[in-house]
């Protein structure tokens, strides 16, 4: 089975580490791909951020395609497709710092995906569970909105970071504290999926901590800073 994963070079190297490489492509970008009919399975791990591919897959209906969609839902994919989702693309994540999870958490637009699902988790030897159609899915939803109490804890001074870190490892057992879960997965990712499940839930619970934001907006400049400079470069 030919496998094509898509993702930036952060998330393929995750990928490498979880899931090994052989007998797998691995392209950056989606308009790089050429060859569409020498795949059968494709990994999107940054089908979030570009949920358009979808029309792109729906023209070769053969491949199964398991898309990273944490940020959002089938429900309001479908409101912007006008219901015209693929069928062939089915939810999964594998945000970065969960992608080793023994458990995949998957969503499904249609009941008519399950075959195709079975298929592609036999074949990829997963193990995985059928969560609700809701944005942030399950273990992210849970593990964002814990990073987001343990920021305003410190927003707070009640205690240090690492403190925090430590108190949560030892009094919840958990396998990284509040601080050390956000580096793993990347501040973007906690703060956009915060945001999407809000804009989706309206609860405050959601609502994201001022520091934890000034600390996103300082490293989205960042980013675009250096892309700045790269693009000057060359």
């Amino acid at each position: 089975m030919n496998i094509l994963v898509i993702g930036d070079e952060r998330r393929w190297e995750e990928w490498k580490q979880t899931a090994g490489e052989v007998g797998m492509e691995w392209k950056a970008l989606l308009s790089e791909v050429r060859d569409w009919e020498h795949h059968q399975l494709v990994i999107d791990l940054t089908f979030d951020e570009h949920p358009r591919r979808a029309a792109v897959y729906r023209d070769f209906p053969h491949i199964t395609v398991l898309g990273s969609m944490v940020k959002s839902s089938w429900r309001m994919l479908k409101a912007e497709a006008a219901g015209n989702v693929a069928l062939n693309v089915i939810g999964c994540n594998l945000l970065p710092g969960f992608m080793g999870m023994k458990v995949k958490e998957i969503t499904l637009a249609f009941s008519e995906q399950q075959q195709r699902l079975q298929q592609a988790m036999q074949q990829l030897g997963w193990t995985y569970e059928i969560v609700g159609d809701q944005a942030g899915m399950v273990t992210p939803r849970v593990v964002s909105m814990i990073i987001n109490e343990a920021y305003y804890a410190a927003e707070q001074q009640v205690a240090s970071r690492g403190d925090i870190d430590i108190s949560m490892k030892l009094g919840t057992n958990y396998p990284y504290g509040p601080f050390e879960w956000c580096e793993k997965i990347g501040i973007q990712q906690v703060y956009e999926v915060l945001q999407a499940v809000y804009r989706e839930t309206g609860q405050e619970r959601y609502k994201i901590c001022e520091l934890l934001q000034a600390e996103y907006f300082q490293y989205m400049k960042s980013l675009a800073a250096n892309r700045e400079e790269i693009g000057t470069d060359t």
